[in-house]
């Protein structure tokens, strides 16, 4: 009785492999298995947290302590929202314990991000764009932020090379954010590619943090070039 219920399981499993992947093309299939296999895929589900790339934030800051209840933080390309559900839970963003201070989470996307309770999200806006810094600067409490993140990305276009370059390019704007509303002290934390540029993006994250080091999370995985750079201890440039 138990091989066969395991039986009609396995056929039943398979029959529904076999209609997702019906019509999909040989790249598709590939990336849907992997995610089948994925711990942390299954995890983030089991957990509600929106994808997996929390349990990437979630072993940075447990070792780390980057966020602190009370903190203000702002996420960069926070959609789908699983860093900006993160910071919000580590910085009592919700109000959730009330013996702590309440912190503020302030997400960013060009594409739209749901609802979250704790966060305020500024979807359809371009983190690069001098009206998305004025109004981080209107909600932010005391106009600065303790905390940047950033696990933005842009479309891979297929050339390693090219992508490596826009991300880098990317997360050397977040270095301009941060002068406009980083506090001294403050942190920031930002995905790369890795390449022949990442010295370019730890030069200049040196020059104005005391401290940066490179990331590579459990949860990211071991054939892919992400790193992630912590900078910590920012220091504002002299003008």
């Amino acid at each position: 009785m138990w091989c066969f219920s395991v039986q009609r399981r396995c056929v039943h499993s398979s029959s529904c492999l076999m209609k997702k992947f019906k019509g999909k093309t040989v790249a598709e299939q590939r990336w849907f298995t992997r995610q089948l296999r994925d711990p942390y895929v299954k995890a983030s589900h089991a957990q509600n947290f929106r994808c997996r790339s929390a349990f990437k934030l979630l072993e940075i800051d447990d070792k780390f302590k980057v966020l602190q209840p009370g903190h203000s933080v702002v996420d960069c390309g926070a959609a789908p929202g699983a860093w900006s559900q993160v910071a919000a839970q580590r910085v009592n963003a919700a109000g959730t314990d009330p013996e702590l201070p309440r912190g503020t989470v302030i997400g960013i996307d060009l594409l739209n991000i749901p609802p979250l309770d704790g966060a305020y999200f500024l979807s359809s806006h371009d983190v690069t764009d001098p009206s998305t810094h004025t109004k981080l600067l209107e909600l932010l409490p005391n106009h600065q932020a303790h905390v940047i993140l950033s696990d933005m990305a842009p479309n891979a276009s297929g050339f390693q090379a090219m992508d490596h370059e826009k991300l880098i390019v990317m997360c050397l704007s977040l270095i301009d954010l941060a002068e406009k509303i980083l506090r001294p002290g403050g942190s920031l934390l930002c995905k790369y590619w890795d390449g022949i540029l990442a010295h370019k993006l730890q030069e200049k994250l040196s020059s104005v943090f005391s401290s940066v080091r490179t990331l590579k999370p459990n949860a990211s995985r071991k054939d892919s070039a992400e790193r992630y750079f912590l900078a910590r201890t920012y220091r504002k440039p002299a003008k």
